[in-house]
């Protein structure tokens, strides 16, 4: 992409009512831009980002067998009066002219149970797994932390449906293992934590995916031995230990939640009559487990995570591009050099964001690139090419390698 052609321009200073880390660099840098208090607009860069983070979580959720659906997001009433969750505070509720009630979706259970209902009636039609990746909608009372707490997000959430709790379990933690594999791709792995919450009406533990940093608005607390955490809500429960080695020398942490799983059991099979016949004929309830991801959440907790004083430092797999090409000086060779580089390193099929604005300073270029935050940085300048180099410096690094023209979209391929 040219950079000129990007409608988005970077600010100098974010926004005076945002406090968040994620919320100040985003915006500043062009990523998205805040409509009102929990709402914002991705824009081409922050979507970038988006799709990125998207396509990672796909990938790991057909790992694990999972089918993409896309359900409604406007919702009737009587389907949340069959589980009696009408009531719940958060959830926005319309009326039709016509006088009929309608809630916005804020989660799906109620949907999609029924809908696989419809399909499944035998043992040999399970196990199930749906997922999808959609707008969800909660009336944030607190609605703050820019991407962390949202009234209007996306989210990934995948459903399971089984015969039994043992087939349950044993999926249960295929999901757990795929949920590990989205934050190492993200670049979270060494922040992240399964960390233990109440599992409410459904099952005794539900787990959190935590990531720990000076931002967070979680407080948990952190096993160093054993790299698994309690969340605040259970702790008194777990008496003050670690529930797996039991020590009780806990590290209290400040904490992003990125991703969270449930066994619900048969609380919705039952409130839907969703039952099947098993291999003797008998009818039995299935057992449902469900697994949810935001996705501007994991966004913003990778921008609280890979920052520093100049702006934001992304991980490689989730950068909106890999390559930043900036030339620096407005003569005729270093242009040519550039359009001819730009076009080759597209060809070969590399990611590029080429600043080919000409009434930019290198400093004003520089500065705008570190709070982009692009992995590597590309200039081509007079001097450069007296070597038939360019220049490359990876973003949050000092030192600068150069690099033969010809040898680049090699090179480039070796390290993206």
């Amino acid at each position: 992409m040219r950079q000129s052609r990007l409608f988005t321009k970077t600010i100098k200073e974010a926004p005076k009512d945002e406090k968040s880390i994620n919320s100040q660099l985003l915006i500043k840098a062009g990523f998205v831009d805040k409509l009102m208090a929990g709402v914002y607009s991705f824009l081409p860069l922050g979507f970038r980002v988006f799709k990125k983070i998207e396509n990672i979580i796909r990938e790991e959720m057909e790992n694990v067998l999972g089918q993409e659906v896309l359900l409604p997001a406007l919702h009737p009433k009587e389907i949340w009066q069959r589980t009696n969750r009408w009531q719940y505070p958060e959830m926005f509720k319309l009326k039709s002219r016509s006088g009929k009630d309608y809630s916005l979706g804020w989660t799906h259970e109620e949907i999609i149970t029924p809908l696989i209902k419809k399909f499944v009636k035998s043992y040999r039609d399970l196990p199930v797994f749906v997922f999808q990746i959609q707008d969800k909608f909660r009336d944030e009372l607190r609605a703050k932390s820019g991407l962390l707490r949202a009234v209007e997000f996306v989210m990934k959430d995948l459903y399971s449906f089984h015969c039994n709790e043992k087939d349950l379990d044993n999926y249960y933690e295929k999901v757990k293992k795929a949920y590990s594999q989205i934050f190492k791709r993200c670049g979270l792995e060494k922040y992240t934590f399964l960390t233990l919450a109440s599992g409410g009406a459904f099952s005794k533990y539900s787990h959190e995916s935590q990531t720990i940093t000076p931002f967070g608005e979680d407080e948990i607390y952190f096993c160093p031995k054993c790299k698994i955490a309690i969340n605040k809500e259970i702790i008194k429960e777990e008496k003050y230990q670690c529930s797996n080695c039991k020590s009780k020398k806990l590290e209290i942490k400040k904490a992003i939640e990125v991703g969270n799983i449930f066994k619900l059991g048969d609380r919705f099979s039952k409130a839907f009559n969703f039952y099947f016949k098993d291999k003797d004929g008998k009818e039995k309830l299935i057992q449902m487990g469900c697994y949810g991801i935001g996705l501007g959440r994991l966004m913003g907790a990778i921008v609280e995570i890979y920052h520093d004083k100049n702006g934001i430092c992304w991980p490689k797999e989730v950068a909106p591009f890999k390559f930043h090409l900036i030339p620096i000086e407005n003569i005729e060779k270093v242009k040519k050099t550039a359009e001819k580089l730009y076009k080759d390193l597209k060809k070969v099929g590399l990611e590029v964001l080429y600043d080919d604005r000409i009434d930019k300073s290198p400093g004003e270029k520089f500065a705008e690139a570190d709070l982009i935050g692009i992995p590597y940085r590309l200039v081509i300048s007079e001097k450069t090419l007296k070597q038939n180099c360019i220049e490359i410096k990876k973003r949050g690094e000092k030192k600068v390698k150069l690099i033969k023209i010809k040898k680049l979209p090699d090179y480039l391929w070796k390290i993206s």
